[in-house]
């Protein structure tokens, strides 16, 4: 099954999907308003989808718009397919955003190479490079094109469309996409650029005397309070419906975030939790994570019916061990697209100690990028629980802006301060009572 979202309709032209496609109401609405046709593919008709090496990630402010629309026809014509991120007009836009979005698609391989355009292309070679594997190159004439090239393997090519013609714009493209990577002597002082990169990206320690990060800040020093960033916990397999009935009450009680239990019991908790602010979740693929993305798109679909309104779900670690990064991603997405399309928000839980430091911080960045809400250390089940160390580094890959949940033997106030502190916005506990009182003491 494939979900098309609004982001997916073009703005013009067809639509070729596959059989048994699901569109969301938003997308088929916009579909319709762009007069798109949609042309659904019986088995063994879908077109093989592009190779990333054959995908260029194209965007460029306003300044640049009208360049970009010109160097279209041009790629197409070196049989290239060009994902187009915008801008779609002149309206003012902010070149920063535009070069994070192509840098982005390269960074997570959907793209083999990505091309901004803004007025002078300076703003955008230093948006661009500041996201991690990107190296892009400001080129201005076919020389230095060539060089970026041959000498550092450049994958993004930012063009002033404010200093050259439309025909010497062409020409540098032409020129760089042409050109490949010389490789010998250059390839040990690309891999110093990488090692840079790496000694720069490496996570924060935590402070040592236990000072909150700015990234997180300190939760307010009532119950209440704490009580509001945390999932009052049951995943208990022998957890019967007294179980749940008594949790509902405690979350309600002490104002926690949500009760997180087994799908079975989401229909109960809702009723249990009516009228109250406290919010259900529940879990899918859980606690493995191997089971098909359909499946856990039919578990989140059928628990948000019943009334879940967040969804943690467990990553394909075999996939990310793999490294088939992009079945995780899509794994990911799928079941943020049907969360979102409920009002619904999702958790993304990768198991961190089956996971080294990089596997980590890739899934951190893959769950980013298929549009999840949190990342969430552990499911409780694995062969150990969230530390400090791992929540400072999921803080550290995903930014101030995306949730962090820390979750797996948290049982004292000391264990729920020192995940705050680390970085954690969400704590998931099934000691959340003892939390709570110790820190109304």
């Amino acid at each position: 099954m494939r979900w098309v979202t609004s982001e997916d309709v073009p703005r013009s032209g067809e639509l070729r999907v596959p059989a048994g496609t699901v569109f969301t109401p938003s997308a088929r609405e916009l579909a319709e308003a762009r007069a798109i046709r949609v042309i659904e593919l019986r088995e063994g008709q879908q077109p093989p989808a592009p190779a990333p090496a054959k995908i260029v990630a194209l965007g460029a402010d306003h300044g640049g718009f009208r360049l970009k629309e010109t160097l279209k026809p041009l790629l197409a014509g070196l049989d290239l397919e060009v994902r187009d991120v915008g801008v779609f007009d002149e309206k003012p836009a902010d070149y920063p955003d535009i070069a994070q979005k192509v840098a982005e698609l390269v960074a997570r391989g959907e793209a083999g190479r990505g091309v901004v355009i803004d007025g002078a292309g300076i703003g955008s070679s230093i948006a661009a490079n500041k996201v991690f594997g990107i190296r892009a190159a400001l080129c201005y004439d076919r020389a230095s094109a060539r060089n970026s090239r041959e000498h550092n393997n450049s994958n993004v090519l930012t063009l002033g469309a404010r200093l050259l013609t439309a025909s010497q714009a062409e020409d540098v493209l032409r020129t760089w996409i042409e050109t490949p990577f010389a490789g010998g002597r250059h390839t040990a002082r690309v891999e110093k650029i990488a090692r840079i990169e790496e000694q720069y990206g490496k996570p924060p320690q935590p402070p040592p005397d236990g000072r909150t990060t700015a990234a997180a800040p300190a939760p307010r020093a009532t119950a209440g309070g704490i009580a509001s960033l945390i999932d009052h916990t049951m995943l208990r397999p022998e957890a019967t419906r007294a179980d749940i009935v008594k949790l509902c009450g405690e979350a309600r009680q002490y104002g926690f975030a949500t009760v997180c239990v087994n799908p079975y019991w989401v229909p109960l908790a809702a009723s249990e939790l009516a009228g109250s602010a406290v919010k259900v979740c529940t879990v899918a693929g859980f606690p493995l994570g191997a089971t098909s993305t359909e499946a856990k798109v039919a578990e989140a679909a059928a628990a948000l019916r019943a009334g879940a309104r967040e969804v943690d779900m467990v990553i394909n670690v075999g996939a990310l061990r793999s490294g088939d990064l992009d079945t995780v991603k899509l794994d990911i997405q799928a079941v943020a697209r049907v969360c979102h399309d409920a009002g619904a928000i999702v958790k993304v839980i990768l198991e961190t100690a089956l996971l080294t430091d990089a596997q980590k911080t890739t899934a951190c960045r893959l769950a980013q990028a298929a549009g999840a809400d949190f990342v969430k250390t552990s499911t409780g089940f694995g062969p150990a629980g969230a530390t400090v160390q791992d929540v400072v580094l999921m803080r550290h890959a995903v930014g101030p802006r995306m949730g962090v949940k820390a979750a797996g033997g948290i049982r004292t106030l000391d264990d729920f301060r020192a995940m705050v502190a680390a970085g954690a916005n969400r704590v998931g506990a099934s000691a959340s009572v003892k939390i709570v009182e110790a820190a109304a003491k």
